[in-house]
Order: C-alpha cells, then sequence, then structure tokens
C-alpha cells in the first residue's frame, strides 16, 4: 500500500511471529527507510531487494545491511541490458572466458549479494547458473565496483516515497 509501510511491516510481522511465512524483507528501501522499520518494528527486515548493478553500487547500503544481517537481493542486476554495453566488462568477460552476463552475476555473489537475473532462454538460464567454477580477483571486483555512477534504470526509493508519503 503506497504510503503505508510501515502498517505493511506490522503485517508483515504478524504473519512472521505466528509461522505462516518464515523470512520477512523490504524493496526499494535506502537506509533511512530501513531505519524507520527498524526502530518502529520488532523485527529487523531479513531481506531487502534494491537495484544492483555495476552502475549502482550503493556500497554503503550493502555495507549497512551487512551489519544488520540483512541479506542484500539485487533487482535488475543486467541493468536492463545496458551492462552489455561496458567496455570493463567486455574486457573481464574474455578474461574469465565467461559471458558478460556471468561476470556480472558473479561479482554481484562476491559482494554477498543475492541475485535473480530473468531470462525467459533455456539456454540464457542455464549460462547464468554457470557462475560457481570461476572467481574475480579482488583487482577486477573494485575496478567494476569503480564504474558506479549512481544511475538507476528504476525509480530513485525517496522519489518514490516522497510521490506516496513516506508512513
Amino acid at each position: 500500500m503506497p504510503g503505508k509501510y510501515l502498517e505493511t511491516w506490522k503485517a508483515l510481522e504478524e504473519l512472521y511471529s505466528q509461522g505462516r511465512i518464515r523470512a520477512i524483507g523490504v524493496s526499494n528501501f535506502l537506509e533511512h527507510h530501513l531505519e524507520d522499520v527498524i526502530n518502529n518494528s520488532e523485527i529487523t527486515p531479513m531481506v531487502l531487494q534494491n537495484e544492483f548493478h555495476p552502475r549502482l553500487v550503493q556500497q554503503s547500503l550493502l555495507d549497512y545491511c551487512k551489519k544488520r544481517n540483512i541479506q542484500y537481493e539485487s533487482w535488475s542486476p543486467l541493468m536492463r541490458g545496458e551492462v552489455f554495453n561496458l567496455d570493463l566488462l567486455k574486457e573481464l568477460a574474455e578474461k574469465y572466458n565467461k559471458s558478460i552476463a556471468q561476470v556480472v552475476i558473479r561479482w554481484n555473489l562476491q559482494k554477498g549479494v543475492v541475485t535473480i537475473p530473468k531470462s525467459v532462454h533455456r539456454d540464457r538460464i542455464f549460462e547464468n547458473a554457470d557462475v560457481f567454477n570461476f572467481k574475480i580477483s579482488k583487482e577486477d571486483i573494485q575496478q567494476i565496483d569503480a564504474l558506479d555512477r549512481e544511475y538507476r534504470t528504476g525509480a530513485n526509493p525517496d522519489d518514490f516515497m516522497r510521490h506516496f508519503g513516506s508512513k
């Protein structure tokens, strides 16, 4: 419900307390939204699903979630296909003998981010799952991190909350 995230969170807490669901989380939140939920609730969110890709790393938010044991999950990990245009990722795909998508998915995993890339193509689904037989070097992780431009393919959570109200 737009503008009702604290009320909605209370309902999720109730379902969790009743054992009807095993985990509860939020989507499209920033640190101050998480703080609002944490400070006004009994249960800390277990998952945060946010836009996450090489152009939108949000390292401070990742660190915040790690510190509070909130599992970060990415949506739009391939930037709606825009990652395929980034030269560094092309170079790394060649270096690791993997696809650009596999490099990005592996980067997500090495940063502790759960990622579920979307595809309807059987071969891409299998390719996207084939990311456990290589590791990206620390230096290459840093290079991918340096691609961050705070670029969003979706709405900024603050704009969304301002539009619909913050509570």
